[in-house]
């Protein structure tokens, strides 16, 4: 790709669109950028872009953008069937996304995740055997940090571990990593892919460009994982809680790679058996990329969990709070609640992204739910599902500030209350990150005040 004699159209200036215009620009394009939801940071990012020649555009200067600018450069939050895209194809141009450019030019050897729930998790594993078996390494994608931003960044013999999302393989067609992870599938993202197959089909295009020389690490206890295997060019090695397969697996409280023992499950520093199986996703990966055995024990012995997933917020008044705001989706959602060991006060709502809740409340008839406060967007679909699965214990309001406080005066001494919304942020929030860190504020303010006795302040 010659960028000085090509226009580029960066769509969606949040971090990957950042990266985009920053990679583009340093290459001497001509980069044209926009977007919809001009806020603090995306506002920072364009006085940066603009100082460095970018050219913001109007929305009424889009339908001449399509005619006048060669490549559009996606990011993941725009989906492929907005108009700007659809304008794009109907003039022939070419589509791309941030971690495209990323794939293009990525020199280091890449481990790549997917899946609906554990991708975060399973690349901060990775990344700490890596870093404990000496390698270079980086996580990357949608973690956080995109791949465009440290492709250049990163030579030969370097290892770069990417998150990747269903968003980002709508416009992913070049990447091909050495070893390709796809934790689980299960229903999420229905409000922007439409059915379970073409979510099934986006997950499956990770592997789509590698062949035998490269493997794929795939959930054996998954049957939608298990049905990507067969049109898979390259060498399939599973992982599993329930046999033992050709890869990792758990046995007589073991991890195990090809008979190997690892470590014993005991001594895993993250608890729950969804974070057995990332461990046995990542335990797979890491040894097919040559880790030592005693590398991987050591890191997953003593590796922090992941910020915004079960997260011990603190402890007010004998009630423990819990910050799961990355559970966005049921199965995340049912994940924690499993996890939670004493009787818990459950805060859910948020953006609906296409679920039928009812399997939701079905799951947590018999766990240790004993409230859920509903709130956001979606509150009335979710009340909706709880009614028709006769599940009575709900409190419904619209505020999620509100909706904290409330929690935390139903919670008793010795309960727990628990963020883990099972829905998107984004009908009140930048991203997960923000919901997170805003439920860690009012949970630190109304311990302040309890510790001052002056309670909680359900008006403010």
């Amino acid at each position: 790709m010659y960028f000085k004699n090509q226009k580029f159209l960066v769509a969606g200036l949040s971090r990957s669109g950042a990266a985009a215009c920053d990679f583009l620009l340093a290459r001497g394009a001509e980069v044209c950028m926009y977007d919809d939801v001009p806020d603090g940071t995306v506002r920072r990012t364009i006085a940066e872009m603009q100082a460095r020649g970018a050219t913001l555009l109007d929305k009424q200067d889009l339908a001449a953008a399509a005619a006048g600018c060669d490549v559009l450069v996606l990011s993941p939050g725009i989906p492929i069937d907005h108009e700007l895209p659809v304008a794009f194809r109907k003039k022939g141009k070419r589509i791309i996304g941030e971690s495209e450019l990323g794939s293009l030019f990525l020199r280091a050897a890449l481990v790549a995740v997917t899946g609906t729930n554990g991708k975060t998790t399973t690349v901060t594993m990775l990344d700490e055997i890596f870093r404990a078996a000496g390698e270079k390494s980086t996580a990357c994608g949608n973690i956080g940090l995109p791949l465009i931003a440290c492709a250049d960044k990163m030579d030969y013999g370097e290892i770069a571990v990417m998150e990747v999302s269903s968003f980002q393989l709508e416009t992913l067609t070049s990447i091909r990593p050495h070893v390709a992870v796809i934790t689980n599938i299960t229903e999420d993202h229905l409000n922007r892919h439409y059915s379970m197959e073409n979510y099934i089909f986006l997950k499956s295009k990770l592997l789509r460009n590698m062949r035998e020389s490269e493997y794929a690490v795939l959930n054996r206890d998954d049957e939608r994982v298990c049905g990507i295997a067969k049109d898979a060019r390259c060498r399939i090695r599973w992982f599993s809680v329930k046999e033992r397969v050709n890869g990792a697996f758990l046995y007589d409280g073991g991890l195990y790679f090809e008979n190997e023992k690892i470590m014993d499950v005991a001594d895993l520093s993250l608890k729950g058996e969804h974070n057995i199986k990332n461990a046995l996703a990542a335990i797979c990966a890491a040894k097919l990329m040559g880790a030592e055995s005693s590398a991987v024990a050591r890191a997953l012995s003593s590796m922090r969990g992941v910020r915004h997933r079960i997260e011990k917020v603190g402890e007010y008044g004998g009630v423990l709070y819990v910050n799961d705001s990355k559970g966005t989706n049921v199965d995340a959602t049912l994940n924690a609640v499993a996890n939670m060991e004493r009787d818990t006060v459950l805060l859910l709502g948020g953006k609906d992204k296409g679920y039928d809740y009812d399997a939701l409340f079905a799951g947590l008839k018999n766990s240790r739910m004993v409230q859920a406060v509903l709130y956001g967007e979606n509150r009335f679909k979710l009340f909706d599902s709880a009614v028709r699965t006769g599940e009575s214990r709900v409190t419904l309001c619209a505020d999620f500030s509100l909706a904290v406080r409330i929690a935390a005066m139903t919670a008793k001494p010795g309960q727990c209350v628990l963020l883990s919304p099972a829905s998107s942020s984004f009908d009140a929030f930048s991203g997960y990150e923000e919901r997170g860190e805003r439920f860690e504020q009012i949970v630190k303010e109304m311990g302040e005040k309890d510790a001052a006795g002056s309670g909680y302040d359900c008006a403010e």
